[in-house]
């Protein structure tokens, strides 16, 4: 059974959802232990609310709170007993697996790098999220850790995304794309172009430059970029999200004979949302730490924290961080 430290004061509506997003996950999934890290007294609360008592849940008491609007590394060096810390120290002292947050996701980031060592061979880890696409999904790395990247950072990503979604979509050869402004390998800027030579290089399976049209088309398994790109294509791939469901409301009420007929095409409807509900997939792993730190959504529900939750015990389970150490050795040693 793996343990895994859930940041309680983390997110925008705080413990009352982290702590409802643990009940749900130590119901469903009999494997998972959560360690409660928070305010010990706000935590019994939302317990007591619940009328909920588990084996599999326990609380560790954490009385400071990074805020969402804090610089996360002074922050992280002035706040050592906040909740993203604690159970960051939690992991770093084997008394957990895995660490969970929809808090401020620089604090978190700042906290595992500070605390933990990073795996061998990896040089800057990366956050790596899902996108849904047309045929399945595409991970897209890094989204935010690095703004700046070298171009062995972006092999980097490439080898890590590479494993992640072979071991948790089952992929068995994931197509490789760079993001670029365009598919001929002369298109770019000095770091894509410099990337590319590296990429093609590899055993991977590197399609070349893709465009960012390519994601939702499913043309590609593993979408690489720097953080300042991957966290803007992130942003828009969510706002898109919520204007399609909010034009599809406002249109069919425009129609009354239309509407009248939703409780027919409700199923689709619902299964629509359920491929583009970023709920569905918990959060994003930080990739190359030697613990596993999954970064929520500030504005997760309790469903996207228990999916979390299921996320980071899959992610230990399937050994992912030991695939990765064993996969940048062989790079290294390659040259």
């Amino acid at each position: 059974m793996n343990t895994i430290a859930l940041d309680v004061m983390g997110g925008d509506y705080g413990p009352a959802v982290n702590v409802e997003g643990a009940i749900q996950a130590v119901k469903k999934y009999n494997d998972i232990r959560v360690v409660l890290v928070g305010r010990e007294n706000i935590i019994k609360e939302e317990l007591e609310k619940h009328k909920f008592n588990h084996p599999n849940l326990e609380i560790c008491n954490a009385d400071e709170v990074v805020g969402m609007d804090e610089l996360p590394a002074s922050a992280v060096r002035r706040k050592k007993n906040s909740s993203i810390v604690v159970a960051a120290q939690l992991v770093m002292q084997n008394k957990a697996q895995a660490i969970v947050s929809a808090g401020n996701s620089g604090a978190a980031m700042t906290s595992a790098m500070m605390l933990w060592r990073r795996l061998p061979g990896v040089s800057r880890p990366a956050i790596t999220t899902v996108m849904p696409t047309l045929k399945g999904v595409c991970v897209l790395l890094d989204v935010g850790a690095n703004v700046d990247c070298k171009p062995n950072n972006l092999l980097e990503f490439a080898i890590m995304g590479n494993i992640y979604i072979k071991e948790i979509f089952g992929l068995e050869k994931p197509r490789v794309g760079l993001l670029s402004i365009g598919e001929e390998q002369i298109k770019g800027n000095e770091l894509t172009i410099e990337t590319h030579k590296l990429l093609k290089n590899t055993s991977l399976n590197f399609i070349g430059n893709i465009e960012g049209g390519d994601i939702p088309a499913g043309n590609v398994d593993v979408a690489v970029c720097d953080g300042f790109i991957g966290n803007i294509i992130l942003k828009f791939g969510e706002g898109i999200a919520g204007m399609l469901f909010s034009l599809i409301k406002s249109e069919l009420k425009k129609h009354p004979l239309v509407f009248a007929s939703i409780p027919f095409i409700w199923g689709a409807l619902k299964d629509l949302r359920k491929r583009l509900d970023y709920t569905e997939y918990g959060g994003a792993p930080l990739l190359g730490v030697e613990g596993v730190c999954i970064i929520c959504h500030g504005g997760s529900n309790s469903k996207a924290i228990s999916n979390a939750l299921r996320t980071a015990n899959e992610f230990v389970d399937k050994n992912i961080n030991n695939k990765i150490s064993i996969e940048m050795q062989k790079y290294i040693k390659n040259g």
